[in-house]
């Protein structure tokens, strides 16, 4: 007998499924560009600036602590010489002197306008002769006064407040505030009531006066001759 030999039909092959590659690029280093060098500059620069600010205040902080240490060592009178010997060394050269002078003499406009003590209504006033006139009341220093005691037995006594040059000498602090005297030594501090006239108004103020044992007697002549009724020296 004869057999018949079936074959299977062929199949298709299998298909694979379909993969995508996803091509993802490699990392790599980007050189700085022009652009970015001076910012990176910029940075550098700031943080050594600021390096150098932060060097800057803790030597100006150290230099402050030491000056006022060596400061606190010192008594009034020597405090007040170092300082007084600073300030000639920081600010002594930087004053200009205008040697140019208006038809009317500065020592005329300020005996016509000056006053021991300005009011509001004399600040606001804008006139040249009144700036000047402020000029010179601001470079005075209010602290302590100078006298003027040469006719002290007519009940007249002149009081003004010192110049920079007295201030730098010590004159009417450590030394005594009569215009006409040099002593240093039994100094008293004392506040004293100044009555006296200015542009026609009768005015006061307390203002304080240094001043020796022997100009300090005169303190107490004012008290007895008050005490007895008659009138005020100063």
């Amino acid at each position: 007998t004869r057999r018949s030999l079936t074959i299977p039909p062929s199949r298709p092959p299998a298909r694979h499924p379909f993969v995508r590659l996803v091509l993802v690029p490699r990392p790599r280093l980007l050189r700085c560009s022009d652009e970015a060098r001076p910012r990176r500059r910029g940075r550098e620069s700031a943080m050594a600036s600021l390096g150098r600010l932060k060097s800057a205040i803790f030597d100006r902080e150290e230099r402050k602590m030491q000056y006022q240490s060596h400061i606190r060592g010192l008594n009034a009178y020597h405090r007040h010489k170092k300082f007084m010997k600073d300030y000639v060394q920081f600010y002594g050269h930087e004053k200009n002197v205008d040697n140019s002078l208006p038809i009317k003499t500065d020592k005329d406009t300020l005996r016509e306008g000056y006053r021991f003590i300005l009011s509001e209504e004399d600040d606001m006033d804008s006139t040249w002769e009144k700036r000047l006139v402020k000029r010179y009341y601001d470079k005075l220093f209010k602290e302590y006064c100078i006298a003027d005691m040469t006719q002290y037995k007519k009940c007249k006594i002149g009081l003004r407040w010192r110049t920079e040059k007295e201030v730098i000498s010590g004159k009417g602090q450590f030394i005594c505030g009569n215009r006409h005297c040099d002593e240093k030594h039994g100094l008293g501090s004392y506040e004293v009531n100044f009555s006296y006239v200015e542009a026609g108004e009768q005015k006061q103020a307390l203002v304080k006066l240094v001043a020796c044992k022997r100009k300090a007697c005169l303190q107490e002549a004012e008290g007895e001759r008050e005490r007895e009724g008659g009138g005020s020296l100063w």
